[in-house]
């Protein structure tokens, strides 16, 4: 039976060898492990089931147990390297807010500061005269508001005219011991509810015109059930939620600010 995972390390740890076109690296980054599979033809994303691109995974302390200063500051350094050197930064937190394993785009809207319209003095006076503005917005799901997510990203892209977007959005895993313990970053988008076979339409430099930065933490795991399957998450999905928004709201708020700028305070 097919178990599905969005972690592109999984997918590569399942072929008994990579195709010609992608490879596997494995770094330490601020004391956390690292790994870059990169994609970079068709035939490889026809394999893997990925679009070309960057897939870069840290392994981090469980989300269940507290948020992770390493892995915060690992993912920002990621974000660094993916973000433009300028303009406005759309961060959408996607997701249903009321259901607790798809809740953490939600979560993470809700700390991260928008500076967008904020007094150039008084970001200043905070420290943050340096960083790159952001816009944070929660769309929800199609069945609350009526619309896809994706409808809603293009119309405000459209309206404010952003550098990139940062999406952040709660992943299926493959295997248990991803769950709450593992952060994606890649620069191909998303299609929301991938994870739970529920695809929306796709948030991507295709669909809006501008860099799309995909973020996620696993929170479901696939599990086989004779002919059928479970979509199943720890019982500490709460306290996982949480911190793991805790610490992708800190790591993408250093990432907007220069590096020298500031710590992540957990």
């Amino acid at each position: 039976m097919h178990i599905r995972t969005d972690l592109a390390e999984e997918q590569a740890a399942r072929q008994s060898f990579l195709p010609k076109g992608a490879s596997l690296s494995n770094m330490e980054w601020e004391g956390a492990a690292v790994s870059l599979v990169s994609i970079q033809d068709q035939e490889a994303e026809h394999i893997l089931g990925k679009p070309v691109g960057e897939y870069y995974t840290i392994r981090c302390e469980s989300f269940c147990q507290r948020s992770s200063e390493k892995g915060g500051k690992a993912a920002a350094k990621v974000l660094r390297q993916l973000l433009p050197q300028k303009g406005t930064v759309l961060a959408v937190g996607l997701g249903n807010a009321h259901v607790t394993p798809d809740s953490l785009g939600p979560e993470f809207a809700k700390l991260l500061p928008p500076t967008r319209l904020v007094d150039p003095e008084k970001l200043q006076a905070a420290g943050f005269s340096d960083c790159l503005p952001c816009a944070v917005v929660a769309p929800g799901v199609a069945g609350q508001t009526g619309m896809d997510s994706a409808e809603i990203v293009l119309a405000l892209v459209r309206k404010i005219n952003p550098a990139a977007v940062i999406a952040v959005d709660a992943l299926a895993a493959g295997e248990a011991s991803r769950l709450g313990t593992t952060i994606q970053i890649c620069n191909t988008g998303i299609s929301p509810g991938s994870g739970v076979a529920n695809c929306r339409p796709e948030l991507s430099s295709r669909t809006l015109g501008i860099p799309v930065i995909a973020v996620g933490v696993p929170t479901v795991v696939d599990f086989p059930m004779g002919k059928a399957s479970l979509m199943v998450t720890p019982r500490e999905v709460d306290a996982m939620i949480q911190n793991a928004a805790k610490t992708l709201a800190e790591a993408v708020l250093q990432a907007l600010q220069p590096e020298d700028s500031c710590e992540i305070l957990m």
